[in-house]
């Protein structure tokens, strides 16, 4: 069917009012009659008329518009899973899941073939992505089996939608255990592509297979959570955590063992415990220990022994690695106000990779917090180090106190620093670390908490620090080199917002910082270990206001010093990663820097970075530079196994040394681990389309869905307009410049021009 549609320009009336006028202008120019024959005169009449008509055709933009129907095909698109967890046989009668699926397609098979009859069925199977299946000759070849590795349901839907674009989808039927078990990219949300599939009218019918709580996964025992501190100094305690699931072995003990690597590579059993589950699903901790003796980096695997019946093993071992480190310092460092100045403290002490820093908050308003293990914290050979920070003396017990005050007369170091409740104003001279500290102190400066805050005992601010002549200049201590302005460092730096007011420094006590006006700042003493009272907090303003390194400069030479390592005088190569444990394909990132002799970061340090990867291949890494260190990234992590990131370092074409750091990618049965079945996460797929028909249905309602697809009225065919404009053509185009110049043509060779 054709029809003609108008669209004039500016409308009817305005079309007509063109016209006239240009009949009126025709008219006006007339041709003279002496001059030209009657049959030129009507030749280029005629012509003049034809282009008024072009032109009015032109305005009045006619167009033809046809009306045609044409067949519209339609598909039914079948999703079948066909991934490794298909083979748990938790089914009616002891059969696998994968066998109910084959069965159902079977019993449909009739079905599906007179549906094909009407429609374009394809069928797909997937499992890291989708396979077609031939369906021409009416069969249903499923004879690879499940064997896929991964089950992507997102990434198929988003395949079949993507394959079947432009086409009209009576609707898709998955058939799968729902449990959707991914690696990136394919761990799509399946939810997303349910949802366009919704937006398209186009229903989802899920068919589940397997149990919520697989039969094969009955019995199980599986480690998980592992926890372990990545670093751990010589001849201290490594705890290690983990738990332990177990399915099936309801009142039968389980050996657990921790494994540690020996220097020779050897693993060797480090301690064991046995765990018992009183019923037949539950999750135990597990808490073992171990004391490694030499320094260097060690495998660390949590290992469950192998139980009779268990389907999946490849969970029964958890491993990673730690460092052990020689000549680093453990430190405590006590709080008792959220103070800006620790915040700042830690981060520059935690970018020492020989420094470890154990941070405890005591508050005042909340003694549940405190740690119960306190007093065990203050035994000889703990920590190297112990950092008092705005910590009254009541929140810490008589016996801790004297403990502590031990500790540090056996060569433990000892830094106070300046607070509200810090040295006299803290309660401290009736203490026994009164006989350690450096400065004297006054009962009557106590300042008990909740007081008012007395001025009396405080030096306002600003107060600058300078070193105290002669012994501060030159003290390993206040060494900080020269400002960037090149002006005298302690010159530059910003001053302090106030500190506390130091009493008299014992006679055995040195002076290396003091106020201009001779107030002493930074005290020191030999008490066994070595003592240091500091009367500022608010050292972060030179890390704030761009003295970051001569900030994190300052509080390692405090801490070297205090515990007598400020001699060392090699120089280290670093390599960091975050974690030591990943999954297959996993993406890795790590960093790596390189310090001077006096522990300065090396700015302009080149690195080269490789990692060997378990097969013994090498990758280059390339590296980003972050201020004073570089950072990495490693991808190709497919292989599980043990890797090595291998860094070596130069500065000035001269070699700085090497480090290395390993890592493990852990054997993972992404299908078979945990390999439950999850029928709720198809049902809620097929809800998302329920407006459309999705439903959620049992297996052996295949058949009657087909058959109803079959009997419901689907529209076949569609109108297709289609639109001819012949006023905005080339042809009619030519044709209206062609009178056109014809008719100027004529008129001058007939001399009228």
């Amino acid at each position: 069917m054709s029809q003609w549609y108008f669209n004039p320009v500016g409308g009817y009336a305005a079309v007509s009012a063109a016209a006239l006028a240009l009949v009126l202008l025709l008219t006006l120019l007339g041709l003279p009659r002496h001059r030209l024959s009657r049959r030129r005169r009507l030749v280029l009449v005629a012509m003049r008329v034809g282009v008024i008509v072009l032109a009015m055709f032109a305005m009045l933009r006619p167009s033809l518009v046809t009306t045609t129907t044409k067949p519209r095909s339609a598909t039914l698109a079948v999703l079948v899973d066909r991934s490794r967890s298909m083979q748990i046989a938790d089914a009616v009668g002891g059969k696998s899941r994968w066998e109910m699926l084959q069965a159902t397609i079977d019993d449909a098979l009739p079905t599906l073939r007179s549906l094909a009859e009407d429609f374009d069925v394809r069928i797909y199977t997937f499992d890291s992505a989708v396979h077609p299946i031939d369906f021409s000759e009416g069969l249903v070849d499923l004879s690879d089996g499940a064997e896929g590795e991964q089950s992507a349901i997102g990434g198929a839907l988003e395949d079949v939608l993507r394959r079947e674009m432009g086409k009209r989808l009576i609707g898709v039927v998955l058939l799968s255990d729902g449990a959707q078990r991914a690696y990136a990219p394919r761990d799509v949300p399946p939810q997303g592509p349910a949802r366009r599939l919704a937006d398209l009218g186009y229903p989802l019918y899920t068919l589940a297979f397997g149990q919520p709580r697989g039969l094969g996964q009955a019995r199980d025992v599986a480690l998980k959570d592992l926890s372990v501190n990545q670093t751990v100094y010589v001849k201290n305690e490594l705890a290690v955590h983990g738990m332990a699931r177990i399915d099936g072995f309801g009142g039968q003990s389980v050996p657990v063992q921790l494994l540690f690597e020996a220097p020779s590579g050897e693993m060797e059993p480090a301690s064991s415990v046995s765990v018992e589950a009183r019923q037949t699903d539950e999750t135990i901790p597990i808490n073992l220990a171990t004391v490694p003796q030499t320094p260097g980096e060690y495998k660390l695997t949590l290992r469950a022994a192998e139980q009779p019946g268990e389907l999946v093993t490849t969970n029964n071992e958890l491993s990673t690695f730690v460092t052990v480190l020689k000549g680093g310092v453990n430190v405590l460092y006590l709080e008792g106000a959220l103070r800006v100045d620790q915040k700042f403290l830690r981060r520059s002490l935690d970018a020492s990779p020989d420094i470890k820093v154990d941070y405890v908050r005591l508050d005042p308003r909340d003694p549940n917090r405190r740690p119960g293990d306190l007093l065990e914290r203050f035994q000889p050979g703990k920590y190297d180090v112990y950092i008092l920070g705005d910590v009254d003396s009541s929140l810490l017990t008589p016996e801790e106190l004297e403990q502590l005050a031990g500790v540090v007369k056996r060569g433990a170091g000892l830094a106070m620093l300046g607070g509200f409740h810090s040295f006299g104003p803290g309660g401290y001279e009736s203490t026994p670390l009164r006989d350690v500290l450096p400065v004297a102190m006054d009962v009557r400066e106590r300042q008990r908490l909740g007081d008012a805050i007395r001025s009396d005992v405080q030096l306002r601010g600003p107060v600058r620090m300078v070193p105290a002549k002669p012994l501060g200049e030159r003290h390993y201590l206040m060494a900080l080199g020269q400002a960037p302005t090149g002006e005298r460092i302690w010159d530059a730096l910003p001053p302090l917002e106030g500190a506390n007011r130091l009493g008299a420094p014992k006679p055995t006590a040195q002076v290396l910082a003091e106020t201009p006006a001779q107030q002493p700042l930074l005290v020191v003493q030999e008490a066994g270990g070595r003592v240091m009272a500091f009367a500022g907090d608010s050292t972060w303003h030179w890390w704030m206001e761009g003295f970051e390194p001569q900030h994190k400069r300052f509080w390692r030479q405090v801490v070297l010093w205090l515990s007598r390592k400020d001699e060392s005088s090699e120089g280290n190569v670093w390599v960091k990663l975050a974690r030591r444990r990943f999954a297959p394909r996993e993406r890795v990132e790590f960093t790596a820097g390189a310090i001077s002799a006096d522990g300065e970061p090396l700015q302009d340090a080149q690195f080269t970075v490789e990692v060997v990867s378990p097969d013994e291949s090498t990758d280059a890494v390339n590296l980003v530079r972050r201020g004073d260190h570089v950072s990495g990234t490693f991808d190709e992590t497919r292989l599980a196994g043990d890797y090595a990131i291998q860094v070596t370092a130069r500065h000035d074409n001269e070699p700085l040394g090497s480090a290395r750091s390993r890592f493990l990618v852990f054997q993972q049965d992404l299908e078979l681990d945990n390999a439950v079945a999850d029928p709720t996460l198809l049902a809620s797929l097929a809800a998302m389309t329920r407006d459309v028909g999705g439903q959620s249905l049992a297996p052996e309602e295949l058949p009657d869905l087909l058959a109803r697809m079959k009997q419901r009225p689907i529209e076949m065919e569609i109108e297709v307009q289609v639109k001819h404009t012949p006023w905005d053509t080339w042809p009619f185009f030519l044709l209206f410049v062609g009178l056109v110049s014809c008719e100027w043509y004529l008129r001058k060779k007939w001399g009228l021009v």
